[in-house]
């Protein structure tokens, strides 16, 4: 049961430190050695704390180690696309499952194991939490990354002068509208994310309409479509952990 549980950790862990813990600043500079080495030291004191600071140093260098090697290849190799993104991320998820098959009782050797009792009732809503924690990170903050990565290959030349929008506002609804289909699913309240889409729909239809230009359209379609999938994603891959636990 600990290695699922360990692995929830390092996945929280990396979730927290690579989309809510890495400033713009951090990203625009990470070719500086310096600038990557401070966001691996933070993913492997987030995955620590995440673990109950276990006196387990193998899947913290592990994690470490394979996140800065990750995260070189793809500044030098990769690109700004979703390609590039989703092997990124899968690559870092396969070290965690690593880590985690290497060092399995690292989650009962912190503070976790030794603050809660050994019945496993008093374990699962902890590993619980983390998961619930961890999908609505990847729903809400990884989800503005994932989306914005397949945007980057749609040329969308919008003048700044005439971009009425409001700072950052697209990226705030999109963040909404993905908790929003993150609560809806694990409320077992799936079918009621047709009628979110309808509201978005009938919200976008002036818009849509006052430009005529087929682009804006599709840009539009396209970016709520992608959003809403990797919400509803995520949202079930997390239903499927927590079934998981309760079946441990």
């Amino acid at each position: 049961m600990t290695l699922i549980e360990t692995a929830i950790a390092l996945t929280l862990g990396h979730v927290l430190a690579d989309f809510t813990m890495q400033s713009d600043r951090m990203v625009q500079n990470k070719r500086d050695p310096l600038v990557l080495l401070a966001h691996v030291a933070i993913v492997a004191v987030v995955s620590w704390a995440a673990l109950g600071f276990a006196p387990r140093p193998v899947p913290i260098l592990v994690i470490a180690l394979s996140h800065y090697a990750i995260d070189w290849i793809k500044l030098r190799h990769g690109g700004p696309g979703f390609t590039a993104f989703a092997a990124d991320q899968a690559a870092h998820l396969a070290m965690i499952g690593l880590a985690a098959t290497l060092s399995p009782d690292a989650w009962s050797a912190g503070l976790w194991g030794m603050t809660l009792p050994a019945a496993a009732e008093w374990h699962v809503p902890l590993s619980a939490a983390m998961t619930l924690a961890a999908g609505l990170v990847a729903a809400v903050w990884a989800g503005g990354y994932a989306v914005q990565a397949l945007m980057h290959g749609l040329k969308y030349p919008l003048d700044p002068a005439e971009d009425e929008s409001l700072p950052r506002g697209g990226q705030l609804i999109g963040r909404l509208e993905r908790l929003m289909i993150f609560m809806l699913v694990l409320a077992g309240q799936a079918g009621a994310i047709g009628f979110l889409i309808a509201a978005k729909s009938v919200l976008r239809f002036n818009e849509l309409a006052r430009d005529r230009e087929l682009r804006t359209g599709e840009y539009v379609i396209i970016g709520t479509l992608a959003s809403f999938a990797w919400g509803i994603g995520i949202a079930f891959a997390t239903v499927a952990v927590l079934a998981r636990l309760a079946g441990t």
